[in-house]
């Protein structure tokens, strides 16, 4: 195969970016979209300049660092993590434009490198429990119904790579948040913070600078893990009731 990649060069977070045209020949359809980028970066290396940068840990679709929007979609055209997406999802010939995340909540560290650290701190709000519950064996001691035990580890299943983030027209981080106050608010470790937790967990999403959620849905359509829209409304019942009774109090 041979492709033609549009890819957003940018120095650093003061420097101007712009799309630079790269051509690519000998891609095997089998290779990862990162496969092709490092075939890209490896023919950029021998002659010289300087490589494109990106993100990447796993490559097994797990850890969500490989976070790139190919061709306007997050993750690209097929419902997988970037390092799982094959160029056999593009055709011979076809012209394919990389960029970073979009968001002011996420800036450009270097062409498609952005910092993410705001989805950390947001946990970091509320993303812990107080109650102790010892190693996994005492841990596992504690009854979970079956249908809590199912929705906590659905949003669990959020690995925090941003694409919810970066399809928003707003750049909302509601999916995410929505996700991980719902993993851990079901359970009954997490009961003795669900109130506290869901207000600072909602107060830091609005403190890094991420847009307002207007149930549009193209985060849930983005999300690799599909992790559910309704998820939002639930943690939006969730700050009601909290919200209602700190201000009872």
């Amino acid at each position: 195969m041979r492709i033609d990649l549009r890819v957003w060069r940018q120095k650093n977070a003061d420097a101007d970016g712009a799309m630079s045209t790269y051509r690519v020949d000998g891609i095997s359809p089998d290779m990862s979209f990162l496969e092709m980028l490092d075939t890209l970066n490896e023919e950029l290396i021998l002659k010289g300049e300087d490589p494109v940068a990106f993100d990447h840990d796993c490559r097994e679709g797990i850890c969500g660092a490989c976070s790139l929007v190919i061709n306007g979609d997050a993750h690209g055209p097929e419902r997988t993590t970037t390092c799982q997406l094959h160029m056999r999802s593009f055709r011979d010939g076809d012209t394919i434009d990389v960029e970073p995340w979009r968001a002011a909540a996420f800036p450009v560290v270097k062409d498609l490198v952005v910092d993410r650290s705001a989805f950390d701190r947001v946990i970091q709000a509320g993303g812990y429990i107080s109650a102790p519950t010892g190693a996994a064996p005492e841990a596992h001691a504690t009854p979970v119904p079956k249908a809590d035990a199912d929705s906590a580890f659905e949003h669990a299943e959020c690995i925090g790579c941003g694409a919810c983030v970066a399809a928003c027209p707003n750049g909302s981080a509601m999916l995410f948040t929505s996700a991980k106050i719902n993993h851990l608010n079901v359970l009954p470790q997490g009961a003795p913070e669900r109130e506290t937790r869901v207000l600072d967990m909602v107060a830091q999403m609005d403190a890094e600078g991420f847009g307002g959620c207007t149930l549009t849905g193209e985060c849930a359509t983005a999300c690799p893990k599909g992790i559910p829209l309704p998820s939002i409304a639930a943690m939006n019942k969730e700050w009601l009731r909290a919200n209602r009774k700190t201000r009872r109090s």
